[in-house]
């Protein structure tokens, strides 16, 4: 049942809500249990309830409040598993020791396993029992989905995206905004070609807020004369499916992107500033599939420091003054990408100033993993880029670059609201303006 939760209650009469509660009880337990299995099992049963990862929660951290614990949001998934497939799960039932979960227990869960989660996996790394849990979180809200509790914003994102490829409607497709945009910046934007070796996709948050920075990777792919391409009907790189915890959606979204590359013969597909992108293709896209991807995915960093690293790219000095560099979450801690970036900062002259937490433990934004999109979220969310906004200001940088647009965006709106002094900048951009002719 994928009924979107804020819609469910509004129509109904009150037999007809108590019902629907009890159907998203039961959805819920059924999302849940396509989920046990021996690994779930293991990591449920390791905890030792030690309250390590709440130090390690951006949202525990800013706000100190014990609801926020990491292992706590993943208490349903967890009373789910002891009362139906743990194996002391007769004894629990019978004797009534784990009651069954309620409608309102899990409405009250919505907002902790989204609102307060960027599937960051800060929590993961620091657990002593090796507990990956924004495993779990992920785990708990597919089974979210299945009871129509996935908030409104990412259920009505993912449902469009599944359908027409962007997540959104828009008032022209994405695919002629993508020619605008290199029109507008004198940029060639080879689209649909037959054949490519690299295909690019694009995040929608650069299509709508930052296109100066699309046509910086199509400008910057010229120059290492790659033979790349952009398709219709594979450009998004995000995945609402992902985030909302839909599992088939999540892999509907990423087969469009799968079936365009395999159509144009692409050895590399190419993830752009997106860090949770990068996640859902390049750890989870062949599991959905069931077998491995006929090409190899790279963030564009990645792919850039390949191309610096055999002479193709050539930068000149970039005069930033001090800068620092902020990792998104889902490229160092769940994909390592940590020397790439830093490869090209130092081939333009720059060797960034850390924070006092930084690469692995970076602190978040704050918006990813759907964040940002969730309205209610922003008073927690702001209290969570103060934070980073903090570090940031304790290195007395004069320049502030990340390699995730979403990260960019969550930025530009704190600083907004902070008043806050630095323009965050994306890497890609800086170092399209400092490509070296032959």
């Amino acid at each position: 049942m994928n009924t979107s939760p804020i819609e469910f209650h509004a129509s109904l009469s009150a037999d007809e809500a108590r019902v629907g509660e009890r159907e998203r009880v039961v959805g819920a337990m059924r999302g849940f249990s396509r989920e046990f299995g021996a690994l779930s099992a293991l990591r449920l049963e390791a905890c030792v309830h030690c309250g390590m990862c709440a130090d390690a929660c951006h949202f525990y951290i800013a706000t100190e409040d014990p609801q926020y614990t990491p292992v706590l949001k993943v208490e349903p998934f967890k009373q789910a598993f002891k009362r139906e497939a743990g194996a002391f799960a007769p004894i629990f039932r019978w004797f009534g020791l784990k009651r069954r979960i309620t409608a309102d227990e899990l409405e009250r869960w919505q907002h902790l396993l989204y609102d307060s989660c960027n599937l960051c996996g800060r929590c993961s790394l620091i657990c002593p029992m090796g507990i990956d849990i924004a495993e779990l979180i992920e785990q708990a809200r597919r089974g979210m989905f299945e009871a129509g509790l996935a908030p409104k914003e990412l259920y009505e994102k993912a449902e469009h995206q599944r359908r027409t490829g962007q997540p959104e409607p828009s008032s022209e497709p994405y695919r002629d905004r993508l020619l605008a945009i290199g029109r507008q910046f004198n940029v060639d934007i080879p689209l649909d070609k037959p054949t490519a070796e690299v295909m690019l996709t694009v995040p929608r948050t650069d299509i709508e807020y930052y296109p100066a920075a699309v046509a910086a990777m199509a400008r910057v792919m010229a120059h290492v004369k790659a033979d790349f391409t952009f398709r219709s009907d594979g450009l998004v790189a995000e995945n609402y499916g992902y985030y909302a915890g839909g599992r088939q959606w999540q892999r509907e979204i990423s087969l469009r992107l799968i079936d365009q590359a395999i159509a144009c013969r692409a050895k590399v597909l190419v993830v752009p500033e997106c860090g949770h992108a990068y996640s859902a293709l390049r750890w989870e896209a062949a599991e959905l599939l069931g077998r491995p991807l006929p090409f190899k995915v790279q963030h564009i960093t990645e792919y850039l420091a390949e191309a610096l690293a055999d002479g193709s790219l050539r930068l000149r000095p970039a005069d930033v003054g001090i800068a620092t560099f902020h990792d998104p979450c889902q490229l160092v801690r769940k994909g390592g990408v940590t020397s790439a970036p830093r490869q090209l900062l130092r081939a333009m002259g720059v060797e960034p100033r850390e924070t006092v937490e930084h690469i692995g433990y970076n602190i978040c934004c704050g918006g990813g993993g759907g964040v940002f999109d969730i309205q209610r979220s922003a008073p927690l969310r702001y209290r969570v880029v103060e934070e980073k906004f903090n570090d940031v200001d304790k290195t007395g940088a004069q320049t502030f670059l990340t390699s995730c647009s979403d990260c960019r965006r969550t930025f530009d709106d704190g600083m907004r609201h902070f008043n806050w002094q630095l323009t965050p900048r994306s890497l890609l951009e800086l170092v399209a303006e400092h490509l070296q002719s032959a």
